[in-house]
């Protein structure tokens, strides 16, 4: 038999699990979303309307509002941030070893148990937040609890946790580049200002733009740290796309308009990856 048809059958039992567990429901989700299927009605099609009912939905609009400042602020927060870090520790320094292991450890952590710290911290009463805030003479703050900061203090948990993973893939980058060069630039009187300017972040870029995808695609799907901290309250303050999809489904057993909700959030993500894709190839044609 031909080696090309043996690596083929190698790989067959992998791709039929892929295609169960990740085709399937996707074409199921499709056909669920053109017809009305519900705990109180058999599927019945409906056509658009599901789709059109979602779009002129205002809570389906807060959510979508919601999902993209989070997005913004949570990815373009963690990418700074963890380049700013990649920079520092690029370079050698006494300690380095034992601080990059502990600055990673957030990222290991299960999601439940950073929420659950984060909780007791962010307290408005008893939190070591508040009770700081207070030290230095100002009101405390209801940080799960207001409308006007709740999100945020979910967009600081999500930094609290995923930066260290924007630090890795950048911080291991920064440290293969060939040593030569900074040697040449230092050589030649470049300061490490110079050096990082015009040697390391042109070398980044393709782990910058490779980072950013990650975190915005995981940031749109936020799921897990909404349900645990303020399950979209209060009111719909922290309602996202993903939440509210739950909800319908899996509370008001609407598996139709849920579906159709799905579907769009998911041609959302593919606009925004091919939109991304597209842009960076032009940079890198010029």
């Amino acid at each position: 038999m031909d080696r090309h048809y043996v690596g083929l059958l190698m790989v067959l039992p992998a791709i039929v699990i892929m295609a169960v567990l990740t085709l399937y429901p996707i074409f199921y989700s499709i056909y669920l979303s053109f017809h009305d299927f519900s705990a109180s009605h058999r599927l019945k099609y409906v056509g658009l309307s599901n789709f059109m009912s979602s779009i002129g939905n205002r809570l389906f609009q807060i959510s979508f509002m919601n999902t993209v400042l989070f997005v913004v602020g949570a990815t373009v927060t963690e990418v700074i941030l963890g380049l700013c870090l990649a920079l520092i520790f690029m370079w050698e320094f006494r300690g380095r070893g034992i601080l990059v292991p502990l600055i990673v450890l957030p990222m290991m952590l299960p999601t439940i148990v950073v929420c659950s710290f984060w909780r007791i911290l962010m307290h408005t009463e008893f939190g070591v937040l508040n009770a700081m805030i207070k030290l230095l003479g100002f009101k405390p703050i209801n940080w799960l609890g207001s409308s006007n900061i709740a999100l945020w203090s979910i967009v600081l948990v999500d930094l609290w946790q995923y930066t260290p993973f924007v630090f890795l893939i950048l911080y291991a980058g920064a440290i293969s580049i060939p040593r030569h060069i900074f040697e040449a630039a230092i050589i030649d009187g470049a300061n490490r200002l110079q050096i990082i300017r015009y040697h390391v972040i042109p070398f980044l870029k393709p782990y910058i733009v490779i980072v950013a995808l990650l975190r915005i695609i995981d940031t749109f799907r936020i799921f897990d740290k909404v349900y645990a901290l303020t399950a979209g309250g209060p009111g719909n303050a922290t309602e996202v796309l993903t939440f509210l999809i739950y909800k319908i489904a899996f509370r008001y057993y609407e598996f139709g308009l849920g579906s159709a909700q799905a579907i769009i959030m998911l041609c959302i993500v593919l606009i925004v990856v091919c939109f991304y894709i597209i842009l960076t190839r032009r940079g890198r044609t010029r």
